[in-house]
């Protein structure tokens, strides 16, 4: 029995909320809480809550912040996620990111300064009791 060859992008897809189309081009400033894929040309600013992906063909000039991205295409800006951030092979990203994870496939390309935070997850109240008390 032969394997099929999954393209792994094209299986996430399925998943995602909103799929902008690569002949879509488009400026502004994008805010969305699900999750969002661009594949055409977009230039501005994205503030989201929800997952953003890049798509292969896809060119995005702005400043991101967002639970998680996932990049295949090509992106210039600067990143914050309070979640991850991936790079595939292929992928192509200039700027500045702030993640508490950071994901780089062999192929891919990154140019920047990366500064890696603690995610903020908060402490049960039981740790924070624990914590107050060997500190007295």
């Amino acid at each position: 029995m032969a394997k099929e060859f999954v393209d792994k992008e094209l299986e996430e897809e399925k998943n995602i909320n909103t799929v902008l189309s690569d002949d879509i081009e488009f400026s502004g400033t994008l805010k969305f809480k699900t999750s969002l894929k661009i594949k055409g040309k977009f230039e501005g600013k994205i503030d989201a809550t929800g997952h953003l992906f890049i798509g292969k063909k896809a060119v995005v000039k702005a400043d991101v912040k967002a639970r998680k991205v996932s990049i295949y295409g090509k992106i210039t800006g600067n990143i914050e996620t309070t979640e991850s951030i991936e790079l595939f092979s292929g992928a192509e990203l200039t700027g500045d990111i702030k993640t508490p994870d950071l994901i780089i496939e062999s192929g891919s390309y990154f140019n920047g300064n990366c500064t890696m935070v603690k995610n903020n997850t908060p402490i049960p109240n039981v740790e924070k009791k624990d914590i107050q008390d060997k500190k007295k």
